[in-house]
C-alpha cells in the first residue's frame, strides 16, 4: 500500500475527462454514500455537493448524448439539458447541447412536458418493439425514438443506433436499474462515482440494482480527485 497523495492546486477537469478519440465509449456518472447508498430521500441529488453538480454539467458537455432511464426522470424532476457556463468550449462544433435519450419500455412519460417540448436537442426515447402503440405515437410526435429489442431494451443495439447517428461520446445517468443492464450487457467503459461523506443506514438502493453479473467487469483506477471531503473516482475497463 501507500498514500494516496492529492496533487497541489486545482485541474483541468475537462481535460482529465477527456474521451477518447476512438468510440463509441459509454461512460457513467454515479453518486454513492459511504456505506454505498445511491439514494437520499429517493434521490440522488441528495448526496451531492457543489463540486459534484459542477463535474456532472461538466460530463454532460463532454457527451454526445446523455443516456437515463425514465424512472430517474421522473424521481429527479429532469428537464430539458441546458448550456453551461463551465462547458468553455467542449462543444466547439457540436450541437450546443447533448440530447436526452430516455429508456422507457412502457413509455410512461408526459410528452408535453419541457423535457420534450423545450429541449434544444430532440429528446430521444429508446423503445422496445412491444411499446404500446398508442404510446409511441404519441413519443413520435414528440421525440426520436429508436426500437432496439422486443419484451425489454437490447442496450447493445441501442447504443449501435446512437453510435449510427453520430452519438460516440456516451454518458448514463442511471438509474441503478439501467446501469445494472448496462454492466450486465458488457457495455460499461468507465465509470465516474462520487463517495459521498455520509452514512445512511437502511436498506438503500445501489448504483447498480439488477441481478448479480455473471461475470463481473474489472476496472482500473484511472484518477482519483478529492473536494473537501468528497472522492471523485474514475474507473475504467481493463484492457
Amino acid at each position: 500500500m501507500r498514500t494516496l497523495s492529492p496533487e497541489a492546486g486545482d485541474v483541468d477537469l475537462a481535460e482529465r475527462y477527456a474521451y477518447p478519440p476512438d468510440g463509441p465509449w459509454l461512460r457513467a456518472n454515479m453518486v454513492a454514500s459511504l456505506d454505498g447508498a445511491a439514494q437520499r430521500d429517493e434521490r440522488s441529488g441528495g448526496l451531492g455537493s457543489p463540486a459534484d453538480q459542477h463535474l456532472f454539467l461538466l460530463l454532460r458537455g463532454l457527451a454526445d448524448v446523455v443516456i437515463v432511464g425514465a424512472n430517474t426522470v421522473r424521481a429527479e424532476g429532469y428537464g430539458p439539458v441546458r448550456p453551461s457556463e463551465g462547458w468553455n468550449g467542449v462543444r466547439d462544433g457540436r450541437t450546443p447541447v447533448p440530447p436526452l435519450a430516455i429508456v422507457s419500455r412502457t413509455l410512461d412519460l408526459d410528452f408535453d412536458a419541457p423535457i420534450f417540448t423545450e429541449a434544444k436537442a430532440r429528446t430521444i426515447v429508446l423503445a422496445t418493439a412491444t411499446a404500446d402503440p398508442v404510446r409511441l405515437k404519441a413519443a413520435r410526435e414528440r421525440a426520436d425514438v429508436i426500437i432496439a429489442g422486443k419484451d425489454s431494451l437490447d442496450f447493445a443495439a441501442a447504443v449501435g443506433e446512437l453510435a449510427a447517428r453520430g452519438h460516440r461520446r456516451l454518458l448514463c445517468e442511471g438509474g441503478p436499474g439501467v446501469l445494472a443492464q448496462v454492466v450486465t450487457a458488457g457495455l460499461l467503459d468507465e465509470l465516474c462515482l462520487t463517495l459521498s461523506p455520509l452514512l445512511l443506514g437502511g436498506h438503500p438502493t445501489r448504483i447498480l440494482n439488477g441481478p448479480p453479473v455473471s461475470v463481473p467487469p474489472e476496472l482500473t483506477l484511472a484518477h482519483t480527485l478529492q473536494d473537501e471531503d468528497f472522492l471523485f473516482l474514475r474507473y475504467v475497463r481493463s484492457r
